[in-house]
């Protein structure tokens, strides 16, 4: 009779233990803006035009590379007025694996959390943040994600178990639904190589679940923190300055500042504009989202994804000097 007394008592503390974590759970999910509404985008048949102008033309330019078309998505938000958001897209809503551009969506999640005082502020969370985007590190963001979301890795789980692990993983995905993002997946863990137990168990062991993006997707996250929507002004400061990239300053050839879009602006010297972005890169794709600013107030979003192409260094560039080029007045 004691022993059932007992048990009976383990498992009261059982249920109130699971009680109290299912209010942790709830009160770690990761919140939009208060008053946060969708952003004032404009689909525009001349931004359109545009892109796809630039699209075609750098195709051409590497036929001998054989690019198609069916090889490249790029989207263009021009941030003009501050009432209307002028966007384009060339296959603007395919679904890509986006390599570490997914790394954008991480950061922009932690603030929010930090923002909300749900996240504590550490050297070792800086320091994990910092290499996530500045040096593009699998191993910080793997570090990112599991402060977001309440999980590790480990061996693979029976499926109940599983379950609960896995909507604790997906706890980025409904952010991003929360404020309208549709036809992504944002829910794993980069690596240099590949995944193992139970996050190859989360990406259902055949790739089905992988993270994946749009350039649309992207290209409205980067609009979205540039202008302050996501974050409060501190927390957009520190997103910005992780951002910021120096085309001519001394580094690798192949990084994210002198092997994307700030190629372009190093073979045309262009010092005088500014460049903030987020580059992707895998053994099969080479993406880049980019916002440029311009001396004369020209604003804009730039994201190319390529497939099958990771090597061809030259084309990110070359589409994003098209259009600066396109929607740079003649007399300049």
């Amino acid at each position: 009779m004691k022993r059932l007394r007992n048990f009976f008592v383990v498992l009261a503390l059982f249920l109130a233990a699971g009680a109290t974590f299912g209010q942790k759970v709830s009160r770690h999910e990761i919140v939009k803006p208060s008053g946060y509404r969708s952003p004032p985008i404009v689909q525009e048949g001349e931004i359109a035009n545009l892109l796809k102008g630039a699209v075609d033309a750098t195709i051409d330019e590497f036929k001998a590379k054989n690019f198609t078309s069916q090889d490249v998505s790029a989207t263009l938000i021009v941030l003009g007025d501050a009432a209307e958001w002028k966007q384009g897209d060339v296959r603007g809503t395919e679904r890509i694996y986006p390599a570490s551009v997914v790394k954008l969506f991480y950061m922009a999640a932690l603030e929010r959390q930090i923002e909300d005082g749900k996240v504590t502020v550490t050297p070792e969370l800086q320091r994990g943040l910092r290499d996530m985007i500045v040096d593009s590190s699998n191993e910080a963001t793997q570090y990112i994600l599991d402060v977001l979301t309440d999980t590790s890795s480990g061996a693979e789980l029976p499926e109940k178990q599983f379950e609960v692990w896995q909507y604790k993983r997906n706890r980025v995905n409904r952010f991003f639904a929360s404020m309208g993002y549709e036809n992504i997946n944002v829910n794993q863990k980069t690596f240099c190589e590949d995944a193992y137990g139970i996050e190859q168990q989360s990406r259902k062991y055949k790739g089905e679940n992988r993270n994946m993006l749009t350039t649309d997707a992207v290209a409205r996250l980067l609009a979205e923190i540039v202008t302050g929507r996501i974050a409060n002004k501190e927390r957009t400061e520190e997103m910005m300055a992780l951002l910021h990239r120096d085309p001519f300053a001394k580094g690798p050839a192949e990084d994210q500042a002198h092997g994307f879009t700030g190629r372009m602006l190093i073979d045309r010297k262009l010092t005088g504009l500014n460049i903030w972005s987020k580059a992707g890169w895998t053994s099969k794709t080479r993406h880049d989202a980019a916002y440029i600013e311009t001396p004369d107030g020209l604003k804009f979003v730039l994201v190319v994804f390529t497939v099958d192409h990771a090597d061809e260094a030259g084309f990110i560039p070359a589409v994003a000097g098209r259009v600066l080029d396109a929607l740079t007045p003649k007399d300049h």
